[in-house]
């Protein structure tokens, strides 16, 4: 199973840093950092669509994207281009992120930024706010519902914001019953690397109000975008399109729709 993988070897390269980051050190430099983006004020609902834009160099799916030999450069051209936030790949087996990454994003943008990595540790939402981190990923079909309910919870006491990721109606009863503030609905099964792009369709009007309500995977294009929007989508996470072109353009491309 992909994701089971994806998680296990996150996991195993977390434990691997903390042998030379202990937790105490990581959450001493959490703790020390400044107050985290209110993240739900830039993502809020309003009356065109809003983009998280991703800094990603590959994935499972589609293997090597883009080199991105500068993250923050990539991630400040985003911000010029309108995205309202950056999420950045800090998995390293087959997206070829880092924390490095990260760091780098975090201290170039003013936009919020989202640790977008298999997390199923404390330790690793620790790194994400030592980062600089506003908001982390959370996938509801790789963790338990302890877990899931645990991280939630610890991300949101150290004034982050958690994205919960969904692929089902089951998973997505799961966020809302955290209350999540961030739901996201992943075209993309993790588990079989299968797309399937009306997903989100089907899903929003599970999705309450008080909800923001984010489309992943499957853009390509701002037909794409116009597709999610006009389902009903507030939020529209972009990776391989803005990675692969001129982000700039294509940004302001996707946010005419």
């Amino acid at each position: 199973m992909v994701l089971a993988d994806l998680t296990a070897g996150a996991v195993a390269d977390a434990e691997r840093r903390k042998l030379s980051r202990p937790l105490a050190d990581v959450e001493r430099v959490a703790l020390a950092r400044p107050a985290a983006k209110d993240a739900l004020g830039f993502l809020a609902p309003a009356d065109r669509v809003k983009i998280i834009a991703e800094v990603k160099r590959a994935s499972p799916s589609r293997g090597a994207l883009a080199e991105i030999p500068d993250p923050a450069l990539q991630a400040s051209l985003y911000e010029t281009g309108g995205a309202s936030a950056i999420s950045v790949l800090t998995e390293e087996r087959r997206f070829g992120g880092s924390l490095a990454d990260l760091e780098a994003v975090t201290a170039r943008v003013s936009l919020p930024v989202l640790r977008k990595d298999f997390i199923a540790t404390r330790y690793q939402v620790l790194e994400a706010r030592a980062a600089g981190a506003d908001l982390v990923l959370l996938i509801v079909a790789g963790l338990e519902p302890a877990v899931l309910k645990d991280l939630f919870g610890f991300i949101t006491e150290l004034g982050m914001t958690p994205l919960v990721e969904t692929h089902s109606a089951d998973e997505l009863e799961a966020a809302i019953d955290l209350g999540s503030p961030l739901i996201g609905v992943n075209a993309r099964d993790l588990k079989t690397l299968e797309l399937d792009r009306d997903l989100f369709g089907r899903l929003v009007e599970r999705i309450p109000d008080s909800a923001v309500k984010i489309a992943e995977s499957a853009v390509l294009t701002p037909a794409d975008v116009a597709h999610y929007r006009s389902a009903g989508a507030d939020v529209v996470l972009i990776g391989e399109a803005l990675v692969t072109g001129d982000p700039v353009a294509t940004l302001k491309s996707f946010l005419e729709v």
